[in-house]
């Protein structure tokens, strides 16, 4: 399979999956000899419509570690031409002149694709409202396979906001394609699954159940993924929003009750539904999990720049 565009994680099948591990293993080994210059002569840009931390700086810091160059804007809705009233698409046209390949983020659910469909450089999906987040569900899948040995029969709780969530939206459907995955889906009712993704489980014979008691699930998991309940998708919906935050926190309790070789992942930032206490526990993989997004990522600029 030849990758061309990365938008959702649908594309991804098994055989480019394993290949991309094989891959983001041996960028593993590429920073601590020191990072390679072998893409100096190619550029990416990171136009981000809205903040962010790790994917961002992930994303530069790989193609630094690869040798290339990155040309960058933290708010294109503001400090670009978009501000004047361009259109996405003559946005991508003009950078397609200037790059190798354009790593997006966006607040509305589409915009890769449509991005994708007037580029001929690589458009990389680094989220779409609540879309997709696809190079965020490679990354989590890897730890998982680095921490737990396989994907193949794993158990996992995704808990919190799984209704805007895109990170655990993109998990759900790489997990799909392994066998024997249980996921549990841990939420409250406004911020349960979506439908769309409930129905591609069920396409594909994969087994799910849905919880509203976290502590009801965690001595059955080999994977907590935690996340964050996000005041920015609820706009003026602040009742709603309150009714929701806090409702699931892992502390050492939640420790107790879980298996001593499981772990617990959160795609960051944290705000109170981690503990910090539970940092010093050796299950905590969130920052190890962070770690990795960089080997993923400089995978994923590798075979979109090598042919």
């Amino acid at each position: 399979m030849e990758l061309h565009h990365v938008i959702e994680a649908q594309q991804f099948d098994l055989p480019m999956i394993h290949h991309l591990f094989e891959v983001a293993a041996e960028m593993e080994k590429l920073v601590a000899r020191g990072g390679t210059d072998e893409y100096r002569h190619r550029l990416m840009a990171t136009l981000f419509y809205e903040p962010s931390t790790r994917t961002r700086f992930s994303f530069e810091a790989a193609m630094h570690r690869l040798g290339g160059r990155v040309i960058s804007t933290e708010n294109a809705a503001e400090f670009s031409s978009v501000a004047k009233g361009e259109t996405l698409e003559d946005t991508i046209r003009i950078m397609n002149g200037y790059v190798d390949v354009i790593v997006l983020r966006h607040s509305e659910v589409g915009t890769a694709k449509r991005a994708a469909a007037v580029s001929r450089v690589p458009i990389i999906n680094a989220g779409d409202g609540v879309g997709q987040h696809p190079s965020q569900a490679l990354l989590d899948l890897y730890t998982i396979h680095k921490e737990i040995g396989s994907i193949d029969g794993l158990k996992i709780a995704m808990v919190g906001d799984l209704a805007q969530g895109r990170t655990v939206r993109s998990l759900a459907y790489l997990l799909s394609k392994f066998k024997d995955t249980r996921m549990y889906f841990v939420a409250p009712p406004l911020l349960k699954m979506k439908e769309d993704i409930l129905e591609h489980l069920r396409e594909r014979g994969s087994w799910f159940t849905e919880e509203t008691t976290l502590d009801r699930v965690l001595p059955e998991v080999d994977v907590v993924y935690q996340t964050r309940v996000q005041k920015e998708r609820f706009g003026d919906r602040i009742g709603d929003y309150e009714s929701c935050r806090g409702i699931y926190i892992i502390n050492q309790d939640s420790l107790r009750l879980m298996k001593s070789n499981a772990i617990i992942m959160h795609p960051l930032p944290r705000l109170e539904e981690i503990a910090m206490e539970v940092d010093q526990d050796r299950r905590a993989a969130y920052f190890r999990q962070a770690q990795n997004g960089l080997f993923v990522r400089m995978a994923l600029l590798t075979v979109l720049l090598s042919h």
